[in-house]
């Protein structure tokens, strides 16, 4: 700071100049010049009640300080622009059907719109520890327990039992949870191998079925070549029952939907390649979904 002071005061050839330009009292100003002058040995102005002059070693020693300041602002605008500007790698982990079926195409929409940036997407069913594996953005399907993170809301994902036409030509429709004790019920457990399903005001059925597997994307698959019914969420199966692959069961008895998460490091300066991916995730994704929508 005393740097800073000495070169405005030198530029301006006025303490009280500088003290304005700097915000600070004219008195502040004096004590930063006279310490450095302290820290020097050497005296840097000639003051008179008239006039303020450099000293030929402050002449020197301002020349100096010019040359470091502006590399100093340089620097700072330079690191402000990138801030401001969205540009470099950014490191995104996802769970793999909504990295897949979603994340992926709104990726390339974003990229378009900020071609500095450079995604890399990671997919994967664990949660990562996003300090050690430097990751910019996870995203998170479901409930979260307490963590140092700061997570944001960006989405819901319904879930919806469904199975392929041809099976319900062949089996026939179920109508109320109960009547799924007569069906062939394909389990998803990716983190527990609990065998029920959930339904509205937390009502809970056993089911069975021949299938059981920790992939959503696999009982998917399963469900649309007629091998049962399966309770997955919209992220997941919403696209197939828009097109007519699967057809929605049960929607009256649904279960609440499950938020989906964006998880990054800090609310304080973040960069502006995660705040504008987020923001844009948030804006395509809100107020509901594309996948949560048939009728």
């Amino acid at each position: 700071m005393s740097m800073r002071v000495f070169a405005t005061v030198a530029k301006n050839a006025s303490f009280s100049a500088a003290a304005k330009k700097l915000n600070i009292s004219k008195a502040m100003a004096s004590k930063y010049v006279q310490y450095l002058e302290g820290e020097l040995g050497v005296r840097l102005l000639n003051r008179t009640t008239r006039k303020l002059n450099l000293t030929e070693v402050g002449l020197a020693y301002y020349e100096k300080a010019y040359a470091i300041l502006s590399e100093i602002e340089a620097a700072e605008n330079s690191i402000k622009q990138m801030d401001s500007n969205p540009s470099g790698k950014i490191k995104i982990m996802a769970p793999p059907s909504f990295g897949a079926f979603h994340l992926s195409r709104a990726l390339s929409t974003y990229l378009k719109t900020y071609p500095e940036v450079e995604a890399v997407l990671e997919l994967s069913n664990r949660f990562p520890d996003i300090v050690e594996e430097e990751i910019d953005i996870a995203f998170s399907v479901g409930e979260l327990d307490d963590s140092i993170f700061i997570a944001r809301k960006v989405a819901s994902a319904r879930r919806v039992v469904c199975a392929s036409p041809q099976y319900l030509e062949e089996h026939g429709i179920p109508e109320t949870p109960e009547s799924l004790y007569q069906h062939n019920c394909m389990i998803y457990s990716p983190r527990n191998t609990q065998l029920d399903w959930e339904f509205a005001n937390k009502q809970r059925i056993k089911i069975s079925g021949d299938i059981q597997c920790n992939d959503g994307d696999a009982l998917r698959i399963a469900a649309i070549q007629g091998c049962g019914i399966t309770q997955l969420p919209t992220y997941m199966v919403g696209l197939d029952i828009q097109s007519g692959r699967l057809c929605a069961l049960l929607e009256e008895y649904e279960p609440s939907s499950l938020p989906i998460f964006a998880i990054y490091h800090h609310r304080r300066y973040l960069s502006a390649k995660v705040k504008t991916f987020i923001d844009f995730i948030y804006g395509l994704y809100q107020p509901d979904a594309y996948w949560n929508k048939w009728t």
